[in-house]
């Protein structure tokens, strides 16, 4: 935006602010102004060049504190195992939490930790190198690092799966396939076509399902075996396995379930729970109950017995994007811009403990252990960034950022991926 000058007062200057020095100027130094390049220079004359730099002093190949590329990651052979907040006393979470974890700075992306991301860096236009004042990052934190971006897909990745004690890493994309990574290497090794967008995708051994339209494709991972399930109408937008039974979220409202049959090997029909008024986009099994979010801002408890609604939760204002049982919590997020803290009460019924606010709608969750042994809950929020906070306080513990939202998350032992918009997935460890 150029700053309108009265030309009375400052001659051909407004001119000279937006092009740089004329010739029989003085030379200035070799330096672009950094609020020219923003747009909003206001200094008459200005010390700093008006201009961009030449093609030779352009963005350099190195960034500040880059992560390192390319280095062999490995899948131990069991997945981690969530575990629950520190003390499970409902009255503590989020103790200890501060204002400053959503500041925003002016300049760059702000944290908790005081540093700044350059956003030029984030969207790959900075053209400043090893001379920009922000960090080139991926991340903000301590007691985690990105090991390697696995690049392949050429779309939003919607699910990552990590099944237990397998070599192998699957990922389901809207640009319609799998694609399997080998946990030694980081390679792709295959590239499944399912001919539709990749809803979601979840393991349970030695089954891997992964939800398209109107169908749902099944495929043992031991025996190669593989089959489709009919019934769901539009995406599938959800799944959810318990009790030998797979759930699954769908368009139109409904939670089909099927069951499996030692007998036939098979997963049969079994039920169809009707309660929602549009579609179901996240289910989650806890203990003796299926909790689904819909995007009629609601969520349903069902009675895993009976498979009767015993309960719907009305507190969210907008789209629940994502569930978490953890211990004897249900943790839910939306585009409300806030995760919520659920807990079973005297009457038995489920009402609100704690209330965490964000800047931003939040559109995935994910919780896990880092190394020390700390439960972690990874919120992702629709300003392509990630937070990452200790539970039960909620005190932010670092930052994750990408090009696009990050809609797909997977914990493991020791590690975790993130799946942004862009189709890049990141493997990032946590410190030992």
């Amino acid at each position: 935006m150029d700053i309108e000058a009265d030309e009375r007062r400052y001659g051909s200057k407004r001119i000279y602010q937006r092009l740089g020095p004329a010739s029989g100027q003085p030379d200035r130094p070799s330096k672009v102004c950094f609020h020219w390049q923003a747009g909003r220079c206001n200094r008459h004359p200005c010390p700093f060049l008006h201009s961009e730099l030449p093609a030779t002093q352009g963005p350099s190949s190195s960034s500040k504190r880059a992560p390192q590329q390319n280095l062999v990651w490995q899948n131990p052979s069991t997945r981690g195992n969530g575990g629950g907040p520190n003390g499970g006393n409902q009255s503590k979470w989020g103790k200890g939490r501060h204002e400053e974890n959503t500041r925003r700075l002016n300049g760059g992306v702000g944290t908790s930790q005081g540093e700044k991301v350059c956003k030029h860096f984030l969207l790959g236009t900075c053209t400043f190198g090893d001379r920009c004042r922000y960090l080139h990052s991926w991340s903000i934190g301590d007691g985690f690092s990105l090991i390697t971006p696995l690049k392949g897909h050429q779309k939003v990745v919607s699910a990552i799966a990590l099944p237990s004690g397998s070599d192998k890493l699957y990922s389901g994309s809207k640009d319609e396939t799998v694609k399997v990574w080998d946990c030694q290497t980081g390679q792709c090794v295959a590239t499944v076509s399912m001919g539709r967008e990749v809803g979601c995708m979840i393991s349970e051994e030695p089954w891997l399902f992964v939800g398209i339209p109107d169908s749902i494709k099944v495929w043992n991972t031991q025996t190669g075996a593989e089959m489709s399930l009919s019934g769901p109408t539009g995406q599938v937008y959800a799944l959810v396995a318990a009790n030998d039974m797979l759930f699954a979220g769908t368009q139109d409202g409904r939670i089909l379930v099927w069951k499996f049959s030692a007998a036939t090997n098979c997963f049969e029909p079994a039920a169809s729970l009707l309660g929602h008024r549009l579609a179901v986009i996240s289910l989650v099994v806890g203990g003796t109950k299926l909790y689904s979010g819909s995007m009629d801002h609601t969520i349903k408890v069902w009675d895993l017995t009976t498979l009767q609604c015993v309960q719907t939760l009305s507190d969210h204002t907008n789209v629940v994007m994502s569930l978490l049982c953890w211990d004897q919590f249900l943790l839910s997020c939306s585009l409300d811009n806030t995760v919520k803290i659920w807990f079973t009460s005297n009457k038995d019924q489920m009402e609100v403990t704690y209330t965490h606010n964000e800047d931003h709608g939040v559109i995935a969750l994910c919780g896990m252990i880092d190394a020390q042994g700390k439960p972690v809950l990874m919120c992702s929020l629709n300003d392509n960034s990630m937070r990452l906070y200790d539970l039960p306080s909620f005190n932010e513990r670092g930052r994750i950022f990408a090009k696009q939202e990050v809609r797909a998350m997977q914990a493991g032992p020791g590690i975790f991926f993130t799946g942004d918009g862009t189709g890049e997935i990141k493997v990032w460890q946590w410190a030992a």
